[in-house]
């Protein structure tokens, strides 16, 4: 039996210091409901980054947002004193307000992102951002005022990598005039690839795509949904198909599934040792809405 390990997902080379396994793990589920206030269990919370590092996984994903501050400091927690922290890889975001349970509102003022990654910068206990999203683009300000903020705190030394998240190609360029875009966070999954052409041009920009809501927890992954014969045929769960696919799809896309429960996140890195046919994978391209 094949050892379950992110370091089966294959690479992706951020800069000379960080080349990452393509599976990663996203903290937005260790909250409460609604990605607000804090988890149930704060102790499990951080059992599971520490089970994600023993698994292999050394990119994660987070947002103040989520709690908001809780998935970072359990994040923060999780990752003390890790043999390998300093090729652990933090992607954070910042643009989002929260004023209770499921509530999200963009705010891109630039002394608030700025703020929001002073913040976080205190929160994670480091010392820059390894990738920073602009979480959402705030139509109140100007491209230029929001990204050109996170440029000029890169010139500081405070972020290393700028990225964006639900964003259009059109937008991707507009950005581009402003700073030197390194990756890109939008939803995507199996059952949705309606920006299969950000894909591909953050694939031809040597840009990363970073994946949202990668497993559809909707129908497509119940265990009678279109995804259960493939599954099947794998041996596998729903969820290690839907993460396959993905990491079939494109080299540069680092699936970020998250979850509270060590048997869910052993159960997503298991998904790095599924090989998908050609065939198997055309099928399921096919299954989108």
């Amino acid at each position: 039996m094949a050892e379950v390990t992110a370091n089966n997902s294959g690479t992706y080379v951020f800069d000379d210091q960080f080349k990452v396994n393509r599976l990663g793990y996203g903290t937005m589920q260790l909250t409460g409901n609604g990605t607000w206030g804090p988890y149930h269990d704060p102790k499990q919370a951080v059992a599971v980054v520490q089970k994600a590092v023993e698994l292999g996984i050394n990119f994660f994903d987070t947002a103040d947002s989520y709690g908001p501050w809780f998935a970072d400091r359990y994040l923060a927690k999780g990752l003390q004193g890790a043999a390998n922290r300093d090729q652990i890889f933090i992607s954070d975001k910042v643009g989002q307000t929260r004023q209770g349970p499921s509530v999200w509102t963009p705010h891109g003022e630039p002394n608030y992102l700025r703020q929001q990654v002073e913040v976080s910068l205190m929160t994670l206990g480091i010392d820059h951002e390894d990738l920073l999203f602009l979480h959402r683009i705030d139509t109140h300000f100007s491209v230029e005022q929001q990204v050109g903020e996170l440029k000029k705190m890169q010139d500081e030394g405070k972020i290393k990598h700028i990225g964006l998240s639900q964003v259009t190609v059109e937008q991707i360029k507009e950005a581009q005039k402003y700073a030197h875009i390194d990756a890109i966070e939008n939803l995507y999954n199996v059952g949705n690839h309606q920006d299969d052409d950000v894909v591909d041009y953050a694939q031809a920009q040597h840009m990363a795509f970073v994946p949202w809501y990668p497993l559809d927890t909707g129908k497509l992954t119940k265990a009678d949904g279109p995804l259960a014969s493939i599954a099947t045929k794998y041996s596998a769960s729903p969820a290690q198909i839907a993460l396959a696919w993905l990491l079939k799809r494109s080299t540069n896309i680092l699936p970020i599934p998250g979850t509270s429960s060590i048997e869910h996140l052993t159960d997503n890195v298991a998904a790095a040792n599924i090989d998908l046919s050609d065939a198997d994978f055309e099928t399921l391209s096919r299954l989108a809405g």
